[in-house]
């Protein structure tokens, strides 16, 4: 296992600098308990659990439900790549288990790109993604909007705003009921901070529009700030003052441990390697009555799952 660039951050005192690559997530998994009463965050994967016996997405709600996991998000990293009997199977499942199911678009997302072809292309890729999604029964399509480039932040911010307007529109023609999630990013050169996404939710809130609140995104935005119960506080206060109390009852989150440099994220890190705070996070979540869905991206996925909801209902008193 190769060790990492010195500059980058992100690990736990104590723990060796390297990133965790080609890891085998095949030792004993141990679920938690029933809690004593209703979670009122869900938890889950973003991708296919180790150890589901057949990588597929219908395998991979089965899995989470028999370890007491509540999330499924289907990856479509290199494109929205489903067939339409693999979306029944997985609606099946959902039903099946109660189990809730969410989705992120392809990484080639970036709707004020400086050619028009790729502006079209993202356009689709977003829609694609919520329409699968509700084939699949699921609800909660998040993507990284786009890049800066250079261009002025508030141009950037008023195209992107008039592109994804213009996508809600037509998926509301469509019949289509998911809901769009624009994900904060990690990196100052992307379009995507705190600020702008709940400005841009708060301005659209009439329309089926929220956002994915990655909290190791933004600590690692700012090069390791925002890591902390009060400024966990200060970004969930963000959400309330700019969405309304209904904001946070039905959050799309994503967490993670994260390294990351001064200019932003550089990869994921196991949550008990790293320094994210997940602990005060889960308090300030539980203070300020947060509902929703925790989906893991931590490259040990279940095991970090089960791990961030055991430490969740233990603060929770259940």
């Amino acid at each position: 296992m190769a060790k990492i660039k010195s500059n980058l951050k992100g690990w736990k005192p104590g723990v060796p600098n390297v990133k965790p690559e080609n890891r085998v997530y095949d030792y004993p998994i141990k679920t938690n308990k029933k809690p004593k009463k209703k979670d009122s965050l869900l938890f889950g994967t973003g991708g296919v659990p180790h150890s589901a016996k057949i990588k597929t997405h219908p395998s991979a709600v089965k899995r989470l439900s028999e370890l007491g996991l509540s999330v499924y998000e289907m990856e479509f990293v290199h494109g929205v790549r489903i067939k339409p009997e693999t979306c029944e199977e997985v609606k099946k499942e959902a039903k099946n288990t109660g189990l809730n199911i969410t989705a992120h678009g392809p990484y080639y997302i970036n709707l004020y790109s400086m050619e028009e072809e790729k502006i079209e292309a993202s356009r689709k890729r977003v829609i694609d993604t919520a329409l699968a999604l509700h084939s699949c029964g699921g609800d909660g399509a998040c993507f990284h909007p786009g890049f800066y480039q250079k261009r002025d932040e508030n141009e950037v911010y008023q195209f992107i705003l008039k592109q994804i307007d213009e996508i809600l529109d037509y998926l509301q023609e469509q019949g289509c009921p998911c809901r769009l999630d624009p994900e904060t990013t990690g990196k100052g050169s992307q379009f995507g901070s705190l600020s702008e996404l709940t400005k841009m939710a708060g301005s659209l809130r009439d329309k089926n529009i929220g956002i994915t609140m990655d909290f190791a995104h933004i600590h690692a935005r700012t090069a390791g700030k925002e890591n902390s119960y009060e400024e966990f506080s200060n970004q969930l206060q963000m959400v309330k003052d700019k969405l309304g109390k209904k904001g946070l009852k039905s959050m799309h989150i994503h967490l993670s441990g994260i390294a990351y440099s001064e200019k932003g994220e550089a990869h994921h890190l196991e949550l008990s390697e790293s320094d994210m705070n997940f602990k005060d996070l889960f308090r300030a979540l539980i203070d300020f009555g947060v509902e929703g869905r925790v989906v893991c991206e931590s490259p040990a996925l279940e095991y970090d799952a089960l791990l961030m909801q055991k430490e969740y209902r233990k603060l929770n008193g259940s």
